[in-house]
């Protein structure tokens, strides 16, 4: 007993210590940084791209690779067997042995510029998957920005609902203290209750907006949703000091240093190189070789010098120029470099429909982002308003100047104002983060 328990003892702060660091991971509650830096690690559409980028890698060295020349080394063994006439009607079995040996040697000297284009090609196709992770980590950041701030504005509505739980829980003593004193009927205190039912209603329903905006976010990030939180933030004011001044200064960085449209410059620009390949075709192409051989032969008829001093004896070496003219490729170069021509063209097009595209958006977030501030000023003044409405109508209750459906819908008015206003904050604030986006500004901070 006393050498085992050393090792039991030692299990059970084991098991503690991984039950312990479990806890501590449940009840971790994640930050904006933390969740997009989480999301770009870890997203898949990312590492996709980020794979692309491997590949890229490898069609450079292969394009490189062109440049270069080729060799191969060939060696045969050949085994013959059977009747051979030597003379006419003399007829002898024989069994004879070839070996051969030859390095070839071969460079391209010139192919219409197409390795030179095709290295050029590769260069700018990397150089697009760079921008293209650069876009998708923008889009993948954005979304988790979106998601963490649903989650905060149902956590917000969720206390609101709350407060007007506790509020009516409140309401049903005061009424019930009135009712006993004879200051108000019986009939207020069921009005109570079923205020009080609706707003428990209203509360579950929060609750369940808030839980799913968690498991979004949480199977956003791909981690368990079970003891998913996250941190608060200190959301600020809307202000106009939050919105930039022109639209014209977003768009003029955004036509310019977006990744969308530099993918589709680069895009244009490879589809470019391609009509120049298929050009590659009407161009003559000329090639160099060289070739060494040897080779040794085995007879049961003849005698022979050994392997190798065969192998020495008969080596020889080969030169040779080659040069292909097209004449005729039966319309295939020609049809190869319309299409290019085609696809060039909705290179271009497609720029300009990406610029139109960015153009919109832009043009449509800041008016958006505009119209989300007038509407929290709005709110902001219609809930002072109603708390003013509100507790002018509590007081007249309570001299039994007001029925209690009367100061039920002051109430429901106001809690309307607050979500109003709640909704409208984080509304212009992401609003705000959308425009952020297309300045290239960090949208966590």
């Amino acid at each position: 007993m006393n050498n085992k328990t050393p090792k039991t003892m030692k299990h059970i702060c084991t098991v503690l210590f991984l039950i312990g660091t479990l806890s501590s991971f449940a009840q971790k509650k994640w930050t904006l940084k933390e969740c997009v830096d989480h999301v770009i690690e870890n997203n898949i559409s990312v590492k996709q791209v980020e794979n692309n980028l491997l590949i890229n890698d490898q069609d450079i060295i292969a394009a490189k690779g062109q440049f270069l020349p080729g060799a191969a080394l060939n060696l045969s063994q050949n085994l013959n067997l059977g009747n051979v006439e030597l003379f006419e009607g003399n007829f002898i079995d024989r069994t004879f042995h070839s070996s051969n040996v030859g390095l070839n040697l071969s460079q391209t000297v010139f192919n219409g510029f197409r390795n030179t284009n095709i290295y050029k090609q590769s260069l700018i196709n990397r150089e697009a998957s760079v921008l293209e992770l650069s876009r998708i980590k923008d889009d993948v950041s954005l979304n988790v920005v979106n998601a963490f701030l649903n989650v905060l504005f149902n956590k917000e509505n969720l206390q609101t609902a709350k407060i007007q739980v506790e509020f009516s829980r409140n309401q049903i003593k005061q009424v019930s203290a009135l009712v006993e004193a004879g200051v108000q009927p019986q009939a207020n205190i069921y009005d109570a209750e079923a205020t009080f039912s609706s707003d428990e209603q209203r509360f579950t329903v929060a609750q369940n907006n808030y839980d799913l905006a968690l498991l979004t976010l949480s199977q956003l990030l791909q981690v368990p949703y079970k003891g998913f939180q996250v941190e608060s933030l200190l959301i600020p004011t809307p202000s106009e000091k939050l919105i930039y001044n022109d639209v014209e200064t977003v768009l003029n960085f955004a036509l310019s240093n977006r990744s969308e449209i530099k993918i589709a410059e680069k895009n244009q620009q490879v589809a470019a190189l391609s009509t120049e390949l298929s050009k590659s075709g009407y161009y003559p192409s000329v090639s160099l070789g060289y070739g060494f051989n040897t080779g040794a032969n085995f007879s049961n008829l003849s005698t022979s010098n050994s392997f190798f001093q065969q192998i020495n004896d008969n080596k020889g070496h080969g030169f040779n120029l080659n040069i292909s003219i097209p004449l005729f490729s039966r319309f295939q170069n020609k049809t190869a470099v319309a299409k290019s021509k085609i696809q060039e063209d909705n290179a271009k097009l497609n720029l300009d429909k990406t610029r139109l595209d960015l153009e919109s958006n832009i043009q449509r977030a800041y008016t958006d982002a505009q119209a989300a501030l007038k509407t929290f000023i709005a709110s902001n003044k219609s809930l002072k308003a109603r708390e003013l409405s509100f507790n002018n109508a509590r007081e007249r209750y309570d001299i039994g100047a007001l029925n209690a459906f009367e100061l039920d819908q002051n109430r429901v008015q106001l809690v309307n104002a607050e979500a109003n206003l709640i909704n409208a904050k984080f509304d212009f604030v992401f609003k705000t983060k959308v425009l952020d986006f297309y300045m290239g500004n960090k949208i966590v901070e």
